[in-house]
């Protein structure tokens, strides 16, 4: 057990919510969609029905907070960025993704080297524990990025912005960590 856990962290039995600008509650299934554009090929839009009709993967994973919890073998369904970048084809240029999300204390946003999305365990998700994914988790539909930090995972994405230089996201730029790693416990910057 302890192997699975990152340093200083401790297991918790529960999923906590945690949001520091506040929920956006009028975000639903049916006003909710994703737009994907900048460096790719091929810009689309999805809607809800539209997106869950993509390829889609479960896994079980284990997620690990800056705030010092972890929680183990969480089960999730959705769309692995891998079969996302298959189909809007990121150009050469493209080497970071922004993810820009609701937030009711203003514009969140994140960001991840393309690289780090193309794993087996990457993917915008809708699905948690079997259930749609709740609005305090981030539903409709979150990233889920088990290898960094939980803000890393960002919640209620609306639009995946892919680009040639980093942008630093909402968390970032208050001074944690843009690669929050938690195995080498990079919490801040």
């Amino acid at each position: 057990m302890k192997d699975r856990l990152p340093p200083n962290q401790t297991e918790v039995s529960r999923f906590p919510v945690l949001q520091a600008g506040g929920i956006p509650y009028d975000l639903t299934k049916e006003n909710w969609s994703l737009e994907i554009y900048g460096e790719v090929e091929n810009p689309k839009k999805y809607n809800y029905e539209e997106f869950i009709k993509l390829p889609k993967t479960k896994i079980k994973t284990d997620i690990h907070c800056v705030t010092t919890w972890s929680l183990l073998d969480t089960n999730w369904e959705g769309v692995l960025f891998k079969e996302i970048f298959k189909i809007v084809k990121p150009t050469e240029k493209a080497k970071f993704v922004i993810f820009e999300c609701a937030d009711l204390g203003g514009s969140f946003t994140t960001s991840l080297p393309i690289k780090d999305l193309m794993g087996d365990d990457t993917m915008l998700a809708f699905k948690y524990n079997g259930e749609d994914l709740n609005i305090k988790h981030g539903g409709p539909v979150r990233g889920l990025v088990p290898k960094k930090y939980f803000y890393k995972s960002a919640k209620w994405v609306l639009k995946l912005k892919f680009v040639e230089k980093d942008e630093l996201g909402y968390w970032e730029q208050g001074g944690y960590s843009n690669t929050a790693d938690p195995w080498k416990e990079e919490r801040y910057a």
